[in-house]
């Protein structure tokens, strides 16, 4: 990617995480609310901080915010292979993908 080339990846057709087709929104593996931060400024450049995205259904975005907290997600879940490394991630997002268009969970559980 050019360093002036500052467009999130191309929206697919499902989610990157359970792999259904639903509409999508856009999860920043830095999050937004950290982008100001001296920390994540240093430790990330801006074109990072601004296209490190995946595009989630919305049962799976809520689901990663109610599991783990912003600090969490720029520290240890910048990518989708470590997201589903996380237990309880990976075992939500196997059984979402059982699910059909369209449905949605009545409340993902809270974080521990």
């Amino acid at each position: 990617m050019a360093p002036h080339d500052l467009s999130p990846p191309p929206r697919p057709e499902r989610c990157e995480l359970c792999g259904r087709a639903a509409p999508l929104t856009k999860h920043h593996l830095i999050p937004r609310a950290l982008h100001g931060k001296a920390r994540y400024r240093r430790r990330f450049d801006r074109a990072e901080r601004l296209t490190a995205i995946l595009w989630l259904c919305h049962p799976c975005h809520k689901q990663v915010h109610a599991v783990l907290g912003e600090r969490e997600l720029a520290e240890h879940y910048r990518s989708r292979e470590a997201l589903m490394a996380h237990p309880s991630i990976r075992s939500f997002v196997e059984w979402l993908a059982t699910k059909p268009a369209g449905f949605r969970p009545k409340r993902p559980p809270r974080r521990r």
